[in-house]
């Protein structure tokens, strides 16, 4: 088909997502490889946010499309009361990687169900009914997971479920900047103490925050998350969708601050998007309270052998192509490209990163740190800049007043300097409106 042709048909017969309908212009896919997607017409993009934060080990890799074909050739599929090859090696695996004694592993079909089903384990493990989340945060579109959600998709699905009670995160936006750790984590204890703690089963968090601005957190603060939570009895719940598997340069986030959350959910990297697949990861202690009592929860999907056998296929691509240490590499070179566009750019108001995941910030004036688009909004300027990228054959993430720096973890140097080349260009479209 050309791609007219499926633009058509799509716009047709499917309804795409966080859009009206009649204002979407996708872009047409055919084929992929390593770091690039292509057009049917043969037009070639830089796939600079890894789809949506997720072919962490680049496409078409082989390895783990013939561990796909290998496993549906044998066995597509088994339901959950069953046990397959695939699954028991993919939870000892895990159990290697994963922090600390998080060692069992609920297996779901992707980053939100994880979260739904995090909610109902420290709900029934606690016996209490509250959840905490933060208001800076994304964690999935399901009626739970949105609830938890606290940037401005959840409105249209509110009331949602009951008991989330949000709370402030360390940064407020490029205008007011930064709390403290220490700030911070006095604020939560408050909100704890009014909420009653004795009614919280659980904080959720995404370490390393994702779409609300790639929000680093200052040091000590998941430490003092942690010691919060253990003092009062909650549940530390780490949302590692985005940032889990080598996209940080670990294989999670956390590992960063030798910390252990009582649970951890994950999806994207886990296959690299080649196959649906989430899962929520506990310690042991929380696994053994549901010896005796029944977990309420499942889905046909659970533990797919298709996805599992993507996972490890996955997995073993990252560790023999040392894709953590590249990620790790490359992102000390991101810093340095993003702080030359720092130095030569005036609308470049801030960049944060970690490993492959970065973020640039765009303002209208330095001084007063204004951001180039409204909270929740755009303006013609970013509009320009993100039809540019497209025009010039990179694909990244753009929203609100700021651009995502997400290459799959396999980037090379020249394929890195050659994205930021387009950047470096478009950015002379956004320093035009700096005053």
């Amino acid at each position: 088909m050309t791609g007219d042709e499926m633009i058509a048909l799509s716009r047709k017969h499917t309804l795409f997502e966080w859009s009206a309908q009649s204002k979407v212009d996708p872009i047409p896919v055919a084929r992929a490889k390593g770091i690039y997607f292509w057009t049917p017409e043969g037009k070639r993009f830089i796939d600079f946010n890894s789809q949506l934060m997720c072919v962490n080990i680049g496409h078409g890799d082989a390895r783990v499309v013939r561990a796909i074909q290998e496993q549906a050739a044998v066995l597509a599929y088994a339901n959950p009361f069953m046990v397959t090859e695939a699954r028991a090696r993919l939870g000892a695996k895990l159990a290697e990687i994963a922090p600390g004694d998080i060692d069992v592993f609920f297996f779901t079909n992707g980053g939100a169900e994880a979260n739904e089903n995090a909610i109902k384990l420290a709900r029934l493990a606690t016996g209490r009914h509250k959840i905490l989340a933060r208001y800076r945060s994304y964690h999935g579109a399901t009626a739970g997971a949105m609830t938890l959600t606290g940037d401005p998709r959840r409105w249209a699905s509110e009331p949602g479920i009951p008991g989330v009670v949000h709370v402030l995160d360390p940064y407020h936006g490029i205008e007011r900047g930064w709390d403290t750790a220490a700030e911070s984590l006095t604020m939560l204890e408050e909100v704890i103490q009014l909420e009653g703690s004795h009614t919280i089963a659980a904080f959720f968090l995404e370490t390393v925050t994702g779409t609300n601005g790639l929000l680093v957190p200052p040091d000590g603060y998941l430490e003092g998350v942690r010691e919060l939570c253990t003092k009062y009895g909650i549940l530390m719940v780490c949302d590692e969708v985005m940032a889990g598997f080598g996209r940080t340069g670990e294989w999670f986030a956390i590992d960063h601050w030798k910390v252990v959350p009582d649970m951890i959910t994950m999806a994207k990297g886990l296959t690299s998007a080649y196959v649906p697949l989430g899962a929520v990861g506990m310690r042991r202690a929380l696994a053994d309270h549901f010896k005796d009592k029944v977990f309420y929860g499942g889905l046909t999907y659970n533990s797919h052998p298709l996805a599992c056998a993507a996972a490890l296929a996955t997995i073993q691509v990252y560790e023999e192509d040392k894709l953590l240490e590249n990620a790790r590499r490359m992102g000390v070179l991101m810093k340095e490209l993003t702080a030359d566009l720092s130095r030569r750019h005036p609308s470049v108001g801030v960049a944060r990163s970690i490993g492959l995941f970065g973020l640039v910030e765009l303002v209208r004036d330095r001084a007063k740190k204004t951001p180039l688009a409204p909270f929740n909004g755009t303006s013609d300027e970013m509009a320009a800049l993100g039809k540019f990228f497209r025009q010039e054959g990179l694909y990244t993430f753009v929203r609100w007043n700021s651009f995502f720096t997400n290459p799959p973890l396999c980037i090379t140097e020249p394929e890195m300097r050659e994205a930021f080349g387009i950047i470096d260009r478009g950015l002379e479209i956004t320093d035009r409106a700096v005053k």
